[in-house]
Parts: C-alpha cells; structure tokens; sequence
C-alpha cells in the first residue's frame, strides 16, 4: 500500500474514532442532563457520518501509475495515458484521474 493510501486510510479511521467518541458524548450527556427520577433513555438516532469523497490529487495518482510501471506495465500505461489525451500524466485532466486508476488497476 503506498503512503498516500496509508495516510487516506489513518484519517478515514481518525474521523470514524472522533464520531464514535463524539456520538458516546452525547448518549453521556443526555443520560446524566435529565432528572434523577426519569430513566435515562437513548433517543437520539445514531448518525453515520458519510466519508467524503476527497479528489485525487496528481501525486496519488502518479503512485499508482508508477507501482504498476515497476510491475511491467509500462507501454500500457503509456496507451492508458493516450486514451485520456496525454503523453503524461500531468497533461491528464484532473476530471479523468478517478477513470484512469480504474483502467490501471484492470491491468494484470
């Protein structure tokens, strides 16, 4: 897994602990805020933050595309780069980086 995927990875599971944290929070709060004689009960729904969809950035891609050179795909990932209008990877439209992995990741 390349460094960029690990950090991706490490905020992804930074930002669900922070909700879990922040969820328990409030489940604390609202038990102990009430009176003594009411039983404490959990009402308020659980909200799954959904994870954003950050862009790609040309580094993240340029990884990908390098890993798989090493592997032998050179001349492919050069096509690649040609059906997306380029000679290099940083003439690709950043628009196309999303399509261009899921080609690269198709090669064996």
């Amino acid at each position: 897994m390349s460094k960029m995927a690990e950090m991706d990875q490490t905020i992804r599971e930074l930002r669900d602990a922070a909700a879990a944290i922040n969820s328990a929070a409030d489940r604390l709060y609202q038990q102990f805020s009430g009176s003594e004689d009411e039983p404490a009960s959990d009402t308020t729904p659980e909200v799954k933050p959904e994870p954003e969809k950050k862009p790609l950035a040309l580094e993240d891609v340029r990884a990908v595309l390098a890993d798989k050179s090493r592997a032998g795909h050179t001349a492919e990932i050069r096509e690649l780069l040609q059906k997306y209008g380029a000679n290099k990877l940083s003439a690709v439209d950043p628009s196309h980086y999303e399509a261009l992995l899921k080609d690269v990741e198709a090669l064996s």
